[in-house]
Protein backbone atom coordinates (compact mmCIF):
# COMPACT_ATOMS: atom_id res chain seq x y z
CA UNK A 1 0.00 0.00 0.00
CA UNK A 2 1.42 3.76 -0.95
CA UNK A 3 2.85 5.37 2.52
CA UNK A 4 2.45 8.93 3.35
CA UNK A 5 3.86 11.19 6.01
CA UNK A 6 1.51 14.21 6.80
CA UNK A 7 3.59 16.59 9.09
CA UNK A 8 1.30 19.04 11.14
CA UNK A 9 -1.75 16.78 11.55
CA UNK A 10 -3.45 17.13 15.01
CA UNK A 11 -6.38 19.34 13.97
CA UNK A 12 -7.58 21.17 10.44
CA UNK A 13 -6.11 20.47 7.01
CA UNK A 14 -3.43 17.62 8.32
CA UNK A 15 -5.60 16.58 10.44
CA UNK A 16 -8.20 15.84 7.67
CA UNK A 17 -5.63 14.27 5.42
CA UNK A 18 -5.01 11.50 6.83
CA UNK A 19 -8.42 10.67 7.36
CA UNK A 20 -8.98 10.78 4.11
CA UNK A 21 -5.80 8.87 3.22
CA UNK A 22 -6.70 6.50 5.84
CA UNK A 23 -9.96 5.66 4.01
CA UNK A 24 -8.07 4.96 0.84
CA UNK A 25 -6.27 2.03 3.06
CA UNK A 26 -2.70 3.67 2.87
CA UNK A 27 -0.28 3.20 5.04
CA UNK A 28 -0.40 6.89 7.12
CA UNK A 29 1.86 8.33 9.45
CA UNK A 30 0.86 11.50 11.49
CA UNK A 31 2.94 13.53 12.99
CA UNK A 32 2.40 15.78 15.44
CA UNK A 33 4.09 18.02 18.23
CA UNK A 34 1.48 16.59 20.89
CA UNK A 35 -0.34 13.76 18.89
CA UNK A 36 -2.14 12.59 22.80
CA UNK A 37 -3.57 16.18 23.02
CA UNK A 38 -5.15 15.63 19.67
CA UNK A 39 -8.64 14.64 20.00
CA UNK A 40 -9.00 14.45 16.28
CA UNK A 41 -5.26 12.16 16.04
CA UNK A 42 -6.83 10.09 18.89
CA UNK A 43 -10.00 8.90 17.01
CA UNK A 44 -8.20 8.27 14.14
CA UNK A 45 -5.13 6.28 15.28
CA UNK A 46 -7.23 2.36 15.70
CA UNK A 47 -7.93 3.36 12.02
CA UNK A 48 -5.96 0.72 9.90
CA UNK A 49 -2.66 1.79 8.54
CA UNK A 50 -2.39 5.07 10.97
CA UNK A 51 0.61 5.73 13.45
CA UNK A 52 0.59 8.71 15.24
CA UNK A 53 4.41 9.84 15.77
CA UNK A 54 5.54 12.97 18.22
CA UNK A 55 8.12 15.37 15.85
CA UNK A 56 8.15 19.16 15.81
CA UNK A 57 8.93 20.39 12.71
CA UNK A 58 11.32 22.65 13.85
CA UNK A 59 13.60 19.62 15.46
CA UNK A 60 15.35 17.86 13.32
CA UNK A 61 16.59 15.10 15.95
CA UNK A 62 13.00 14.82 16.52
CA UNK A 63 12.64 14.40 12.55
CA UNK A 64 15.44 12.15 11.74
CA UNK A 65 13.75 9.67 15.05
CA UNK A 66 10.35 9.92 13.06
CA UNK A 67 12.00 9.00 9.58
CA UNK A 68 13.90 6.28 11.26
CA UNK A 69 10.61 5.20 12.85
CA UNK A 70 8.35 5.40 9.72
CA UNK A 71 11.86 3.51 7.84
CA UNK A 72 11.26 0.70 10.36
CA UNK A 73 7.45 -0.07 9.67
CA UNK A 74 7.75 0.61 5.77
CA UNK A 75 11.02 -1.71 4.98
CA UNK A 76 13.19 1.73 4.41
CA UNK A 77 10.54 3.63 1.86
CA UNK A 78 7.80 6.83 1.78
CA UNK A 79 6.32 7.49 -1.23
CA UNK A 80 4.39 10.75 -0.14
CA UNK A 81 5.43 13.35 2.36
CA UNK A 82 2.97 16.17 3.15
CA UNK A 83 3.97 19.26 4.93
CA UNK A 84 1.25 20.96 7.02
CA UNK A 85 2.72 22.03 9.91
CA UNK A 86 2.50 26.26 10.17
CA UNK A 87 2.46 29.00 12.00
CA UNK A 88 0.57 32.22 12.59
CA UNK A 89 0.78 34.47 15.51
CA UNK A 90 -2.71 35.05 16.83
CA UNK A 91 -1.50 38.12 18.25
CA UNK A 92 -0.27 39.83 15.29
CA UNK A 93 -2.54 38.24 12.59
CA UNK A 94 -4.07 41.16 11.21
CA UNK A 95 -1.38 43.58 12.17
CA UNK A 96 0.23 45.55 9.38
CA UNK A 97 3.92 45.55 8.46
CA UNK A 98 4.19 49.13 10.53
CA UNK A 99 1.95 48.50 13.96
CA UNK A 100 4.07 45.74 15.55
CA UNK A 101 3.75 47.44 19.95
CA UNK A 102 7.85 46.93 19.48
CA UNK A 103 10.58 46.11 17.12
CA UNK A 104 11.03 43.18 19.40
CA UNK A 105 7.66 41.47 18.89
CA UNK A 106 8.29 42.24 15.23
CA UNK A 107 11.70 40.48 15.16
CA UNK A 108 10.66 37.51 17.00
CA UNK A 109 7.00 37.09 15.30
CA UNK A 110 9.54 37.18 11.81
CA UNK A 111 11.79 34.26 13.32
CA UNK A 112 9.04 32.29 14.77
CA UNK A 113 7.45 32.42 11.50
CA UNK A 114 10.46 31.72 9.34
CA UNK A 115 11.81 29.07 11.40
CA UNK A 116 8.50 26.76 11.40
CA UNK A 117 7.19 27.99 7.80
CA UNK A 118 10.29 27.95 5.98
CA UNK A 119 13.06 26.24 8.17
CA UNK A 120 10.57 23.40 9.05
CA UNK A 121 9.61 22.39 5.58
CA UNK A 122 12.91 22.48 4.58
CA UNK A 123 14.44 20.31 8.03
CA UNK A 124 11.16 17.73 7.35
CA UNK A 125 11.98 17.00 3.41
CA UNK A 126 15.89 16.57 4.70
CA UNK A 127 14.43 13.92 7.00
CA UNK A 128 12.51 11.71 4.87
CA UNK A 129 14.29 12.55 1.95
CA UNK A 130 16.50 9.17 2.33
CA UNK A 131 13.22 7.21 2.25
CA UNK A 132 11.80 8.65 -0.29
CA UNK A 133 14.11 8.11 -2.71
CA UNK A 134 13.56 4.47 -2.20
CA UNK A 135 9.81 5.04 -2.63
CA UNK A 136 7.88 4.84 -5.81
CA UNK A 137 5.81 7.86 -5.80
CA UNK A 138 8.37 10.51 -4.75
CA UNK A 139 5.95 13.53 -4.39
CA UNK A 140 6.35 16.13 -1.56
CA UNK A 141 3.41 18.26 -0.78
CA UNK A 142 4.20 21.41 1.19
CA UNK A 143 1.29 23.73 2.14
CA UNK A 144 1.21 27.67 1.49
CA UNK A 145 -1.62 29.85 0.89
CA UNK A 146 -3.00 32.28 -1.75
CA UNK A 147 -1.83 35.45 0.45
CA UNK A 148 2.10 34.19 -0.66
CA UNK A 149 1.44 35.11 -4.19
CA UNK A 150 2.29 38.92 -4.49
CA UNK A 151 -0.06 39.96 -7.32
CA UNK A 152 -3.18 38.39 -5.19
CA UNK A 153 -2.06 40.38 -2.39
CA UNK A 154 -1.79 43.75 -4.23
CA UNK A 155 -5.21 42.83 -5.69
CA UNK A 156 -6.62 42.51 -2.69
CA UNK A 157 -5.08 45.21 -0.39
CA UNK A 158 -4.55 42.11 1.91
CA UNK A 159 -2.09 44.11 4.35
CA UNK A 160 -1.80 41.97 7.83
CA UNK A 161 -0.12 38.66 8.71
CA UNK A 162 3.15 39.95 7.57
CA UNK A 163 5.37 37.68 8.94
CA UNK A 164 2.79 34.57 8.14
CA UNK A 165 2.94 36.21 4.19
CA UNK A 166 6.67 36.69 3.82
CA UNK A 167 7.24 33.40 5.38
CA UNK A 168 5.17 31.59 3.21
CA UNK A 169 6.39 32.91 0.17
CA UNK A 170 9.86 31.68 0.18
CA UNK A 171 7.99 28.19 0.61
CA UNK A 172 7.75 28.46 -3.34
CA UNK A 173 11.27 28.72 -3.55
CA UNK A 174 11.88 25.86 -1.27
CA UNK A 175 10.09 23.81 -3.60
CA UNK A 176 12.17 24.97 -6.57
CA UNK A 177 15.34 24.66 -5.14
CA UNK A 178 14.54 20.86 -4.08
CA UNK A 179 12.75 20.60 -7.84
CA UNK A 180 15.90 21.46 -9.55
CA UNK A 181 17.58 18.69 -7.91
CA UNK A 182 16.06 16.23 -7.75
CA UNK A 183 13.76 16.01 -11.32
CA UNK A 184 16.35 13.55 -12.74
CA UNK A 185 15.39 10.77 -10.18
CA UNK A 186 11.63 11.61 -10.60
CA UNK A 187 10.67 13.50 -7.72
CA UNK A 188 7.41 15.94 -8.05
CA UNK A 189 7.45 18.98 -5.19
CA UNK A 190 4.93 20.65 -5.23
CA UNK A 191 3.44 24.03 -2.75
CA UNK A 192 -0.14 24.36 -2.98
CA UNK A 193 -2.54 26.76 -1.48
CA UNK A 194 -5.51 24.83 0.04
CA UNK A 195 -7.76 28.54 -0.56
CA UNK A 196 -9.82 29.42 2.22
CA UNK A 197 -10.58 26.88 4.75
CA UNK A 198 -12.45 27.04 7.51
CA UNK A 199 -10.31 25.47 10.33
CA UNK A 200 -11.23 27.64 13.46
CA UNK A 201 -11.99 25.80 16.74
CA UNK A 202 -13.86 27.97 18.21
CA UNK A 203 -15.96 31.52 17.17
CA UNK A 204 -14.07 34.56 16.48
CA UNK A 205 -13.70 37.63 18.56
CA UNK A 206 -16.44 40.79 17.29
CA UNK A 207 -12.83 42.15 16.33
CA UNK A 208 -11.38 39.15 14.68
CA UNK A 209 -14.70 38.87 12.97
CA UNK A 210 -14.91 42.24 11.76
CA UNK A 211 -10.81 42.04 10.54
CA UNK A 212 -12.22 38.40 8.42
CA UNK A 213 -14.97 40.26 6.87
CA UNK A 214 -12.51 43.07 5.31
CA UNK A 215 -10.71 40.06 4.52
CA UNK A 216 -13.14 38.85 2.75
CA UNK A 217 -14.29 41.89 1.31
CA UNK A 218 -10.66 42.12 0.21
CA UNK A 219 -11.16 38.16 -2.09
CA UNK A 220 -14.19 39.37 -3.58
CA UNK A 221 -12.15 41.88 -5.52
CA UNK A 222 -10.28 39.42 -7.20
CA UNK A 223 -12.62 36.48 -6.77
CA UNK A 224 -16.26 37.74 -7.30
CA UNK A 225 -17.82 34.57 -6.92
CA UNK A 226 -16.01 33.97 -3.48
CA UNK A 227 -19.09 33.32 -0.96
CA UNK A 228 -17.05 32.23 2.09
CA UNK A 229 -14.31 29.36 3.21
CA UNK A 230 -14.52 25.89 2.44
CA UNK A 231 -14.54 22.94 4.59
CA UNK A 232 -11.44 21.06 5.41
CA UNK A 233 -12.89 18.43 3.76
CA UNK A 234 -13.46 19.72 0.10
CA UNK A 235 -10.07 21.39 0.31
CA UNK A 236 -7.71 18.42 0.69
CA UNK A 237 -9.98 16.25 -1.62
CA UNK A 238 -9.11 18.53 -4.32
CA UNK A 239 -5.63 19.23 -3.50
CA UNK A 240 -5.37 15.19 -3.05
CA UNK A 241 -6.64 14.91 -6.58
CA UNK A 242 -3.62 17.61 -7.92
CA UNK A 243 -1.14 15.85 -6.05
CA UNK A 244 -2.18 13.11 -8.22
CA UNK A 245 -2.09 14.65 -11.34
CA UNK A 246 0.33 16.32 -10.94
CA UNK A 247 4.05 14.91 -13.29
CA UNK A 248 7.28 15.57 -12.89
CA UNK A 249 7.24 18.01 -16.04
CA UNK A 250 5.53 20.52 -13.37
CA UNK A 251 7.97 19.86 -10.45
CA UNK A 252 8.31 22.85 -8.60
CA UNK A 253 5.32 24.51 -9.14
CA UNK A 254 2.94 26.56 -6.68
CA UNK A 255 -0.67 26.05 -7.83
CA UNK A 256 -3.87 26.14 -6.14
CA UNK A 257 -6.45 23.01 -4.29
CA UNK A 258 -8.09 23.83 -8.32
CA UNK A 259 -4.21 22.63 -9.76
CA UNK A 260 -4.22 26.06 -11.29
CA UNK A 261 -3.79 29.69 -9.88
CA UNK A 262 -7.23 29.96 -9.14
CA UNK A 263 -6.47 30.42 -5.37
CA UNK A 264 -10.36 30.91 -4.48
Amino acid sequence: MPSYVVAGASRGIGLEFVAQLATKGNQVFALARNPDKSKGLQELKSRPGVTLIQADITDPVALRAAAEQVSKATGGTLDVLINNGAYISKKHEFVQIDEFPSDQELIDDFKLSFETNVIGPVLTINAFLPLLRKGQVKKVLTLSTGVADAPTVLASEYAYSPAYCVSKTGLEMVSVKYAIKYKTEGFVFLTISPGVVATAEEPPSPEKLARLQEMFAGIVKVAPHFKGPIQPSESVELMLGVLDRTTVEQSGAFLSHFGNRQWV
